[in-house]
């Protein structure tokens, strides 16, 4: 557990020398330097902008006061009282910190050996007596294990916290480390001998999703488990226990809600630039799973630090599920290479034969960018794993993630964009090549070859995460290619046709109003035209929007598909249709009581459905975003193929193997 808190200061102090966070004190507290990856820099942005925004939210509300005290719990080697010691912001205020006896004294050391640290603190001598390892006119460090509530009493009375002025409780991501009776012992402490007290929170939720999963998972493995999560699952669970333990007001958000309610929108667009980034499933789902939590008892006025700025629609009501589908393994196809991959795109080239390609996922048990191809074919109704030799020069395929591939005849696919980094452009296009009568071989030798193409097509294939849709129009086939994104654009609006004989562009005419640019929606052909289901924002919200793009006598138009409840915004899904039903599969929303599985919406009525998925006959967590899937209709039946990402710092999850999710009960016929 110490070593968490060491470990954060490292990932804080990166984040600031990117920018994301101004604090010129981490670095001389955090020791060793490493840079971390954009990912970590924006959960520790989220993490740094809540606890400030609550504690600077304290000073403000009590400004007017004559003496007022902050006591950081499990402190470690935060520079919180350095950052508002340097910004005037502590006139009144004595910041009592405490962690373990070494933790405590080895930050000591640091301050005292370091003049811009001494210099703002001014040195008292007070330190050695007993557990006080370092005491300056408004700053105290003690050593203490917080788990000894009378022990902790006796040394902060020693260091002269006074019960009778305002005063703030912070423990950011301490109390989960500390076995359920303890930490609410020390909640309901705190609430008994403070007349006037304000608590804020800042720790994990959800253990039982999938991605809660692979967090608790990460936490056991470094020997410091979640004690929280088991009896406090989730925001009302943390609020009963406040309220259930002397606290009169409490509120509490997920971090996405406290980035979309709390922080102003030309900060928030200022994070977004700060790096190339293209994580974003994983980002919203590490947002989803932690929490702010402002309690208070006894404040004139009352603290509330939590009330939005902006209103959103609010996401922690329960999804209804009309039902469930179920979820199996693969028969034959556990353990086969190449399979454990996200970002990538699965096409059916014959009625009985898939092929997958690029993607980030797993090769010889190292995670890269994926090179090689995969083919399953089916044969006596079981999928079996062909085997693909390659004709493929490395540079022409550019080991690509998030790009498309259309099948356009027995012997060729399109592939369009993808990116190898966010911050490089995107691929362009390539044709694949496979002989006509792969299918009756079965699970021999397929022969997949890369052919070129001239730059003529390239404007429309410089992106990633967009779609490629086949579209009729007078009679002749063109490709819609639309959204996605650049690494100029975060998020594209426009689109092309694509003649597939030539693969000329063709000016077509489209009437309605255009929807709001996307990426990462899905895209189906339907009646000649395109239905584009959700997608990520301009402002990385999720879009709850479905589209058709309908054929007219002289051109296309837009027109809203309006849903009944409402479509629950989602992206990073994948679609199919059936018999006039549009099926969304996974995804991604802001909805963290549960994770997206089938939803089924009637294009006729509007009406939408949402699915659970049941996995209890799955020996792991499957995670249904950056997946694949193939929808089979005559089993009604859905082939999801790879799926998951880079969990935060918890570890990267694959789905270890295909899962066939059967849709017959759900698609029946009326």
């Amino acid at each position: 557990v110490q070593g968490t808190g060491g470990s954060s200061a490292v990932s804080k102090c990166s984040a600031a020398a990117r920018g994301y966070i101004q604090d010129r004190f981490l670095r001389l507290l955090a020791g060793r330097r490493r840079r971390r990856a954009p990912l970590i820099h924006r959960g520790y942005y989220i993490r740094a902008r809540a606890v400030d925004h609550c504690v600077q939210d304290f000073l403000l509300k009590t400004q007017s006061l004559s003496r007022t005290q902050i006591l950081s719990l499990g402190a470690g080697f935060d520079s919180l009282y350095f950052r508002l010691k340097d910004m005037g912001l502590l006139h009144h205020t004595v910041v009592y910190e405490v962690d373990f006896p070494n933790v405590a004294c080895q930050k000591a050391t640091l301050i005292k050996g370091m003049k811009e640290l001494s210099t703002l603190v001014r040195d008292t001598g007070g330190e050695g007596l007993g557990a006080i390892t370092f005491s300056g006119e408004d700053y105290k460090l003690l050593g203490v294990d917080l788990s000894q509530l009378s022990e902790l009493e006796r040394t902060l009375e020693e260091a002269g916290l006074n019960n009778e002025i305002p005063t703030l409780f912070i423990a950011e991501v301490v109390l989960t480390y500390m076995e359920n009776t303890r930490s609410d012992a020390l909640i309901q402490w705190a609430a008994e001998h403070f007349p006037q007290a304000c608590f804020l929170v800042y720790e994990q939720m959800h253990p039982e999703d999938p991605f809660g999963h692979v967090m608790q998972q990460h936490f056991r493995q470094l020997n410091t488990a979640l004690h929280s999560l088991a009896q406090y699952p989730d925001c009302e669970a943390q609020q009963r226990r406040f309220l259930g333990k002397g606290w009169t007001e409490c509120s509490v958000m997920d971090m996405n809600e406290f980035f979309t309610c709390c922080i102003p929108e030309d900060e928030r667009q200022r994070m977004q630039t700060l790096e190339p980034f293209d994580e974003y499933e994983e980002w919203h789902l590490k947002c989803s799973h932690y929490f702010v939590l402002a309690a208070s008892k006894g404040m004139e006025p009352s603290w509330t630090p939590l009330l939005p700025s902006v209103t959103v629609p609010h996401h922690a009501g329960p999804v209804w599920m009309a039902g469930s589908v179920p979820a199996a393994v693969c028969a034959r196809l556990s353990g086969i290479p190449g399979l454990r991959r996200y970002g990538h795109h699965s096409v059916l080239i014959k009625p009985n034969v898939i092929l997958t390609t690029g993607g980030f996922g797993e090769e010889r048990g190292q995670h890269c960018r994926m090179r090689n191809f995969n083919v399953l074919s089916r044969r006596a109704g079981y999928w079996e794993a062909a085997c693909v030799t390659q004709n493929i020069p490395d540079k022409r395929w550019g080991e690509r993630l998030y790009h498309t591939v259309s099948c356009l005849s027995d012997t060729l696919a399109l592939v369009v964009g993808g990116r190898t980094s966010p911050s490089t452009a995107g691929l362009g296009m390539l044709w694949l090549k496979f002989p006509e009568n792969c299918n009756a071989s079965g699970p021999d030798d397929i022969a997949v070859e890369l052919v070129s193409l001239q730059p003529a097509a390239e404007a429309a294939a410089l992106r990633w995460r967009h779609s490629t849709t086949e579209v009729t129009f007078k009679g002749e086939q063109y490709l819609f290619v639309y959204g996605g994104r650049s690494a100029l654009e975060p998020v594209l609006g426009d689109w092309y046709f694509l003649h597939t004989q030539d693969l000329s562009y063709t000016a077509i005419v489209v009437e309605g109003r255009v929807p709001e640019s996307r990426h990462s929606h899905s895209a189906c052909s339907w009646e000649g035209g395109v239905l584009i289901a959700g997608g990520l924002g301009a402002a990385e919200q999720p879009l709850g929007s479905v589209f058709l793009l309908r054929e007219l006598e002289h051109g296309f138009q837009w027109q809203t598909i309006e849903t009944h409840p409402p479509l629950v915004p989602r992206y990073s899904h994948t679609a199919h249709v059936h018999e006039g039903k549009l099926l969304l599969v996974g995804g991604v929303w802001f909805h963290a009581s549960s994770v997206p599985g089938i939803t089924v919406i009637d294009l006729m009525t509007g009406l939408c459905l949402d699915y659970v998925i049941n996995v209890e006959h799955l020996e792991w967590p499957l995670m249904l975003h950056n997946h694949s899937s193939i929808f089979l209709r005559n089993e009604k039946e859905l082939l999801v193929i790879g799926g998951g990402g880079n969990c935060f710092s918890f570890g990267t999850h694959l789905n270890p193997e295909p899962v066939s999710l059967s849709l017959s009960s759900i698609l029946i016929s009326h």
